[in-house]
């Protein structure tokens, strides 16, 4: 028997598990604030911490950003479990961004900041993580979702 919006479970787990394990590689690998070079000029790995939100939003007093994401985080379990069954392509985004707020929301309850590696060069861009990665790719998901029109029924 399938459970309720199975999808969205698979994908907030790949999804944190992903975050989880790139970050711990990370900060094993590279020392902090340090770079190495992926593709010259486009993309490197550079292991820094962000104690604020997307592009350090909130980094001088952003420690109330760890109750946002617990809150997100409840909330996307209370509405994956109570709610309705939903499509697959919301069950992707609110898995992806479920699995992007624990993700993200682990590393701001234990150290206050969030591991970022993922860095291009190409373009002024700032340093991401996998989390946030999912996180976007979700809305993504919700917003393909939101245009995709319904089949019709047969009568």
């Amino acid at each position: 028997m399938k459970s309720k919006n199975y999808l969205l479970w698979l994908a907030a787990i790949l999804s944190l598990i992903t975050d989880r394990l790139t970050k711990y590689w990370i900060v094993k690998t590279i020392p902090f604030k340090a770079s190495w070079v992926f593709i010259p000029g486009l993309f490197n790995l550079t292991y820094v911490r962000n104690k604020g939100a997307a592009w350090s939003l909130f980094s001088d007093n952003g420690s109330w950003l760890r109750w946002l994401s617990l809150a997100v985080s409840l909330g996307l379990v209370a509405f994956a479990l109570w709610g309705p069954v939903l499509k697959r392509w919301e069950q992707a985004g609110w898995g992806l961004i479920l699995g992007g707020a624990i993700g993200n929301g682990i590393d701001r309850f234990i150290d206050g900041s969030v591991v970022d590696f993922i860095e291009f060069r190409l373009f002024e861009f700032p340093v991401f993580n996998i989390a946030d990665t999912s996180i976007n790719i979700g809305i993504i998901c919700l917003l393909i979702a939101s245009f995709r029109q319904p089949k019709p029924r047969k009568s």
